[in-house]
């Protein structure tokens, strides 16, 4: 390479690390800044919703909780804004800044940080399958830099709230982006347990936020009895465009986890995302104290799951619910 080439590529990677990336992001400390001797956490999401949120916070929670808070630590906190080049640069930013361990929410945020960096432990969370996503071999015995928590929801409890609420269902519709790894995975695992209660799955495919609103009115006309949202993060910053469609016909949707409820489905049997976003802070604390190493921490999901129901979407539908599925819920 000449010279000046290196002196660009040199410039551009100090660059990198000297602003926030404009993706957008806060970097905290105590007194702000990157104070020295503080380790330097970088977590990043793909976007802003409710799920990853939780997840966020959940992360810092379990740090903090185990004494990494700002006066020990700054967090460099970064939304990609569903961008893949924002993902990218973040990812440069982490390395050429040689943070002492990224979170990474999501699998496409997981993704770009694996594919930045082999040296820097990397904690996931929100990430559905680690080992469809390529990130491991096997999530009981992790090969790389990185491990985690996984977001996979009692799917079988999901069908058979489903079942419960709409007991005539015939055929059930799903949406989700046919780009993200763990949106495809989760509609195969829908499609194969969807089967033996004789329910025919409608699938939809989007590739961006704008493509929901026209994708999603192929529901319409009798197409299906009621909707499934999976955790799929297009999909999940889109509810509202989903429900205003959903609603002209009065189709009952039901979603992977309770963001999707408190964004206007009808109804979830979830787990929490705070609660596995916790449990990978926990896991960082392990990284960052030296009792563990990324190859000695399988991947881990949820111990626990709720059901949650939205009492607005319930009256607006005019769907009796039975009383025993009442007893159960959470109304939102």
């Amino acid at each position: 390479m000449k010279t000046w080439k290196k002196w660009i590529l040199a410039a551009g990677i100090l660059g990198m690390a000297a602003v926030t990336v404009s993706c957008g992001g806060t970097e905290k400390a105590g007194n702000g800044g990157t104070e020295k001797g503080k380790l330097k956490i970088g977590v990043v999401q793909i976007m802003q919703h409710a799920s990853l949120d939780l997840a966020n916070k959940g992360f810092i929670d379990g740090l903090k909780e185990r004494g990494y808070d700002e006066s020990k630590v700054v967090f460099d906190q970064q939304n990609a804004q569903g961008d893949q080049s924002n993902l990218r640069s973040i990812a440069n930013r982490f390395v050429s800044g040689k943070y002492n361990l990224i979170c990474a929410i999501s699998t496409p945020a997981a993704q770009a940080m694996a594919n930045a960096t082999a040296e820097i432990p990397i904690i996931g969370t929100a990430i559905f399958d680690y080992e469809s996503a390529k990130l491991m071999k096997s999530e009981k015995s992790p090969d790389s830099n990185i491990t985690g928590t996984n977001d996979r929801g009692p799917l079988e409890k999901q069908l058979l709230l489903i079942k419960e609420i709409t007991p005539n269902i015939k055929k059930l519709g799903t949406i989700y982006n046919s780009s993200e790894i763990n949106s495809v995975i989760q509609a195969k695992k829908l499609k194969e347990a969807c089967e033996p209660l004789g329910i025919e799955l409608v699938e939809l495919t989007v590739n961006s936020v704008n493509d929901v609103q026209q994708v999603a009115e192929g529901f319409l006309g009798g197409k299906v009895d009621a909707v499934f949202i999976p955790t799929d993060n297009i999909i999940a910053s889109s509810i509202p465009t989903v429900m205003a469609i959903a609603d002209k016909e009065k189709i009952p949707v039901y979603g992977a986890e309770v963001g999707h409820v408190r964004s206007g489905v009808l109804a979830s049997e979830s787990i929490s995302f705070y609660d596995i976003g916790h449990k990978a802070g926990l896991m960082a604390a392990d990284i960052l104290e030296g009792k563990k190493q990324i190859k000695d921490i399988p991947v881990e999901g949820a111990d626990k799951s709720g059901l949650y129901i939205n009492k607005a979407e319930m009256e607006r539908l005019g769907i009796k619910i039975p009383q025993a599925v009442l007893e159960r819920a959470e109304l939102i």
